[in-house]
């Protein structure tokens, strides 16, 4: 299964990007091999609209089953949920910690988006 982390850098020490739509870059993890694969959101962070939906296509055609955040806003929870990713939002610290806890069963699904969309 592959993880996706939003991530504020580019390793597993990295913050916990707050943002979905607009994260940095996201972290895509095996969770049997632990290798992970970086990709740069660069296109999305300055998008003037449509981050989360860009982004959650990203997440969905990288092949993530789960993706770990922050925040998520309506328009991206509907295309994830949509697609069968299993959307876990109010993460924090470093994505290390947020990848133990999730291995650890400790992070819930979340039930709906937790973020109002952007205007523009």
């Amino acid at each position: 299964m592959k993880i996706a982390l939003s991530s504020q850098g580019i390793n597993l020490d990295s913050p916990i990007d707050p943002r979905f739509g607009r994260a940095a870059y996201f972290l895509f993890i095996d969770s049997q091999s632990e290798n992970i694969e970086v990709v740069d959101n660069n296109l999305n962070v300055n998008a003037a609209h449509g981050a989360g939906i860009q982004t959650a296509q990203t997440v969905i055609n990288k092949g993530a089953s789960v993706v770990i955040t922050g925040n998520v806003g309506p328009k991206a929870y509907g295309v994830l949920q949509k697609s069968g990713v299993d959307v876990i939002t109010g993460a924090t610290g470093t994505c290390r910690e947020s990848f133990r806890h999730y291995k650890e069963g400790r992070l819930k699904s979340a039930q709906g988006p937790t973020s109002v969309p952007h205007s523009g």
